[in-house]
Order: C-alpha cells, then structure tokens, then sequence
C-alpha cells in the first residue's frame, strides 16, 4: 500500500484554485523533495495530506481519509513547518513533558539522548532559544515520535548553512531508517537533493514532473561545452543554455553519454537547474546555481 495515493486532488480558495487535479503516488520508505515556486500549491497540498484543510478529489494518507481520519492519523505523522509554534513561554523541559502527554507513541529518553548533543538546557525558555537552536528542539521532539510518514514544510527557513546542514545530517543518521517517508519542501533544494529518492516538481497547482532522481541523473546532463563545439552543441537541441564563467552550459534531454562526453565537461544537473530549466525562472522564486 502507497503511504500518499492522490487522483484528482484539487483545492481552490474562493475563485483561486491552488491546487489542480493533482495525482500522485508516493511509496513508503521513500524521501521525497516536493519542488516549485512560492504560490505554486505546495503547502496546499501538505496542508490536504495532513488533514489541515478539506478538499475534492480522492485522497488517501497511509490508508486514511486525511480530512475525516485525522485524529487516528496523526498517531503515525509528524509535521514540521517554517513557523516555531512553540510557545515563547515554555520551557524544554515543558516541551517535553507536553509531548509525552499527549502522543503515546513519544520516547522520552530518545528525545533526551538528541538533546544531549545540543547546547539547548532543559530550563531555557523557548523565547530565549536561537531560531536555529528552536528547530534542534522542534527536530528531537519529532525524531522521538515513532511515526511513519514525516511531512517537512521548510524546516530550515531562515536558518545559517550550518544549523541547516546539522538539521539534515540528524535527519538522516538518526531518523530515517528506510522504512519510514519523508516529504520535504524547500527553498533550498540544492542542500537536499542528495538525500533525495524522489523528485516532484509542482508550478501553477499542477505536478509538472514527478521522477526518481536514479531516474533523473540518468536522463539529464549538463555539458560544459569547449568553445570548438558550440555549434555542434547547439545544434542537438538543448533544453537551455547559459554562460559559466565565460563558457556555454547545455543542459540536455535523452542524449547519448558518449555524444556529449566529446562536447566537453560532462556532469549531473541540481535539480533547482533541472526546474529552471523545464519551467522557466520568471517569477519561480528559484534561483539556479552558477
């Protein structure tokens, strides 16, 4: 059974609809990075999986009707969104003690044991934690919890490079056991493709590609051209050419290895590169490395 089985979901707001039509099939024990512009649906759509808002359409969540099963639910899902909903008043320790109250599947000590690689004490109040010392308690709390499916809203919004690599270093050694599904969005998804499994990219309220990334890497390359071969580059149609550090960069669909290995520098598009490329940067809120 699928952990996410979507057919026609669709979410509108008044006369805005924000999410159209959607189908998507998410196995379990898979990591999957939900990829696309601000506005384009994504929150919508977690917000539908995890109960938060009703919509149309078939939608089933580790088997539950999200909407009309929620409390049962969310005894096997944990959310994280880009908002601290910890109370500024509370200490750790509270946190923890609320935690243990009200989910029945919250190990304690295994919180502790992930507190104790922090510098966050048990008597700070939440208010007087950093944002990124707030998102190591939200995490430990979350990693405690013996849940099947994890849905991540942009965990590390507004976190340094360190906290948000931190972040998805414990995620990965000291939460994901591979059978367990993971559901991230991002700004940053160059900081996590390669934790990746699945790639969906979602614009306009629509899914535009949904891929495995071994079936992505196989699929993309981008070529560095040598100066000589520009022409010849040019000529097999590239999806989209830029200019890197004074050099022509083809980024290629379906093109045969040794063909482009003889262009020049061959390597595997980021997928934030791959999103522009397909769908255009105006007004993406994506920003494709150099």
């Amino acid at each position: 059974m699928s952990c996410i089985e979507a057919r026609g979901l669709t979410k509108a707001y008044g006369k805005q609809v924000a999410v159209k039509g959607i189908d998507l099939s998410v196995e379990r024990g898979r990591i999957v990075g939900l990829i696309g512009p601000n506005g384009a649906g994504k929150t919508t759509a977690l917000k539908a999986m995890l109960g938060l808002t009703p919509f149309q359409g078939n939608l089933k969540v580790l088997g539950r009707d999200p909407w009309s099963e929620r409390d049962l639910l969310m005894q096997d899902v944990c959310f994280i969104a880009d908002v601290a909903v910890l109370p500024r008043w509370l200490k750790v320790s509270q946190a923890l003690d609320f935690v243990a109250g009200v989910h029945p599947r919250f190990d304690r000590a295994k919180a502790e044991r992930f507190l104790a690689r922090t510098v966050i004490k048990r008597g700070s109040k939440v208010g007087a934690l950093s944002k990124g010392m707030v998102a190591q308690l939200h995490l430990a709390l979350v990693m405690a919890i013996e849940a099947k499916l994890l849905v991540l809203d942009e965990p590390t919004l507004g976190l340094d490079i360190l906290f948000r690599k931190q972040f998805y270093d414990s995620l990965i050694n000291d939460y994901y056991d591979g059978d367990r599904t993971i559901v991230i969005t991002t700004h940053h998804a160059e900081e996590i493709e390669h934790i990746l499994t699945d790639v969906v990219f979602i614009n306009d309220g629509r899914i535009a590609l949904n891929a495995t990334m071994d079936a992505l890497q196989a699929r993309y390359t981008e070529v560095r051209v040598d100066p000589a071969h520009v022409e010849r580059a040019r000529a097999l149609g590239p999806l989209r050419e830029r200019q890197v550090f004074g050099r022509s960069t083809l980024l290629f669909d379906g093109i045969d290895a040794a063909t482009l290995e003889s262009l020049g520098e061959v390597r595997t598009p980021g997928i934030t590169d791959l999103f522009v490329a397909l769908l255009g940067n105006s007004g993406t809120g994506l920003e494709a490395n150099p």
